[in-house]
C-alpha cells in the first residue's frame, strides 16, 4: 500500500498551461500518474500534452471523479484556486506556488480542514509512492524518479524537496525501498506536517520506519516527538537536522520561508534532544540514515 496516493488516483493540475506545470504534467503522465485534466480560467478547449483543459476545477469534477489537485498559479491567486478545489470535493491538494501570504494559507488550512480535506505545502515538491503515482514535481522526470525512489518500507518526509529525493535515493542505493514520500513544504505555515501524516504511515501495513529530514524554525519537530510517544507510535523514526550553524544566528533566515530561529524552543539543540527524548534517532550525515533505520528495524524485530 501507499498513504494519500495511489496508481488509482485521478488527478488534475490547476494553472496547468504555466510552463513549470506542462513540464510537470508531462513528467506525471510518463510515471504512469492518472493526470485527467487541467485548469486555466479562459483557456479552456486546449490541450496540454493530450490533457485537456478546462476553465473551472467544477468542469472536470461534475463529471469524473477528482481525488487530487496540484495548484501552480502565481501567489496572488493561489488561495482562490484552492478554494476553489476544496469547494469542488478535491481531498487532496498539494500547493507547489511559493511566497504566499500567510494570512491566506493560514485561509486555506482553516477551509480544508472544515471540509476534510488535506493540503501538502506550499513550497513543496509533492507526493511520491514509487511504483504508483507522483503528484506534482517531485523526483523530476520519470527515468530519474524510478532511479531514485524505489518501492519499499520506509515513509519519507521532508521539508526541502529536493532533499526529498536525495534522501531516497540514499535508501534506494542502500536496498530500503519507500512506501511514499512526502515534500511537504519550507514555508513557516503549511497543511500537513509530520504529525499530522503519521498516523497514515501508522496505519498502512507496508510502511515499517520513517524518515524525515528537517531544519531549524518551528515547532513540527516539537509536534513529532509529542505525537510519537503520546500515540506509542510503533515506527521507528531517523531524523537529519539541518542547518546546526543557524542555532547561533537568532533572527535569521537562510533558505526556506521557515527556517528562522526566532527562540531557543526553534534551535536545532533543543530539536535534537526533544527528538531523543522520544526516541527518535538522529544521524549525523544523510548517508547515516539506513543504517540507523535498519539498526532500528532489527530492534524491533
Amino acid at each position: 500500500m501507499s498513504i494519500l496516493i495511489t496508481r488509482n488516483t485521478t488527478v488534475i493540475i490547476q494553472g496547468i498551461t504555466g510552463r513549470e506545470a506542462v513540464t510537470m504534467t508531462r513528467e506525471g503522465l510518463d510515471y504512469g500518474t492518472r493526470i485527467i485534466g487541467g485548469v486555466t480560467p479562459g483557456r479552456g478547449g486546449r490541450e496540454v500534452h493530450g490533457v485537456p483543459v478546462y476553465d473551472t476545477v467544477e468542469a472536470i469534477s461534475s463529471k469524473s471523479r477528482v481525488d487530487a489537485s496540484v495548484v501552480s498559479v502565481p501567489p496572488a491567486f493561489t488561495r482562490d484556486a484552492v478554494f476553489e478545489a476544496i469547494e469542488a470535493g478535491v481531498k487532496l491538494i498539494v500547493v507547489v506556488t511559493e511566497n504566499i501570504p500567510r494570512g491566506q494559507v493560514a485561509q486555506m488550512v482553516e477551509l480544508a480542514d472544515q471540509r476534510g480535506a488535506r493540503i501538502i505545502g506550499p513550497n513543496c515538491l509533492g507526493v511520491l509512492s514509487p511504483g504508483e503515482a507522483k503528484v506534482g514535481g517531485l523526483g523530476g522526470r520519470a527515468e530519474d524518479a524510478r532511479k531514485a525512489f524505489t518501492k519499499g518500507v520506509v515513509g519519507v518526509m521532508s521539508r526541502s524537496g529536493g532533499m526529498t529525493t536525495e534522501i531516497c535515493n540514499t535508501l534506494t542505493a542502500a536496498g530500503l525501498g519507500q512506501s511514499t514520500a512526502v515534500s511537504i513544504g519550507g514555508d513557516a505555515i503549511i497543511g500537513q506536517a509530520y504529525a499530522e501524516l503519521m498516523p497514515l504511515f501508522e496505519a498502512d501495513p507496508q510502511t515499517q520506519a520513517i524518515a524525515i529530514y528537517s531544519e531549524p524554525g518551528g515547532r513540527m519537530e516539537a509536534d513529532l516527538a509529542r505525537w510519537k510517544v503520546e500515540n506509542d507510535s510503533r515506527l521507528p523514526v531517523v531524523a537529519f537536522m539541518a542547518g546546526r550553524f543557524m542555532d547561533e544566528m537568532p533572527g535569521m533566515r537562510f533558505g526556506h520561508a521557515g527556517t528562522i530561529v526566532e527562540g531557543k524552543a526553534d534551535t536545532t539543540v533543543e530539536k535534537i534532544e526533544r527528538l531523543n527524548e522520544a526516541g527518535i534517532a538522529v544521524a549525523e550525515r544523510i548517508e547515516d540514515i539506513p543504517a540507523l533505520i535498519e539498526q532500528q528495524l532489527a530492534t524491533a524485530g
